[in-house]
């Protein structure tokens, strides 16, 4: 089993545990909008451009309320159950751990990290590794709303330039931990930073994220 289907089966085991109405990190979202969403992602391609293109948004936001009317217990089957056979993920080898490995992390520790007396996981290094490689491809993007300067800092002592600009900030975790913070989950992701007071408090409030 790779990542991306060991995130899926263990995301979906702790949402049939909660239930529907428990929290999330995604704000207005209980886990019933989650798992509506992660079905509208895979199932529903016609709606998911709204999911980061805002012209969209109001017709995808429309088909999540409908999808999360069919209950919670079908969704979380479906979800579980991956994606469709014949969609770009059953069809291009490799697609699914790709674009899902990510995904799926994130979204499991939203509802984890949500839950009180939460405590990061011990992860496989080859996973870290994985989110290092992300990182180092993608930081500049998920940080291009950052308002201070950003370097992500490895505990080995490797960094990756995350957005260019002074004053900056250096901010140091595990790559897990880093990545959650530069989706956007500042507050709940597990690192140290250095720099001035008034530069991190400006990047632990900001907008990160796609």
């Amino acid at each position: 089993m790779n990542h991306a289907r060991a995130e899926r089966a263990a995301l979906c085991d702790l949402l049939d545990r909660l239930g529907p109405d428990a929290p999330t990190l995604c704000e207005g979202w209980d886990t019933a909008d989650l798992a509506a969403h992660l079905v509208l992602r895979e199932h529903r391609p016609d709606a998911a451009g709204g999911i980061a293109i805002k012209p969209l948004a109001g017709y995808t936001a429309a088909v999540q309320r409908r999808l999360k009317e069919r209950g919670f217990a079908e969704l979380v089957a479906q979800v579980r159950q991956g994606p469709p056979r014949f969609s770009p993920y059953g069809l291009l080898p490799g697609l699914d751990a790709a674009a899902n490995t990510l995904e799926f992390f994130v979204h499991h520790e939203d509802v984890r990290r949500a839950e009180p007396g939460w405590r990061p996981r011990e992860l496989p290094a080859d996973l870290q590794e994985l989110f290092w490689r992300r990182l180092s491809a993608g930081a500049r993007l998920l940080l291009r709303r950052s308002p201070v300067g950003v370097v992500l800092r490895h505990p080995d002592g490797r960094k990756i330039g995350g957005r260019r600009a002074e004053p900056h900030v250096i901010v140091t975790g595990e790559p897990a931990e880093l990545l959650l913070f530069v989706f956007g989950r500042q507050d709940h992701a597990e690192v140290s930073f250095e720099g001035d007071p008034a530069a991190v408090e400006r990047l632990r409030g900001a907008s990160l994220g796609l």
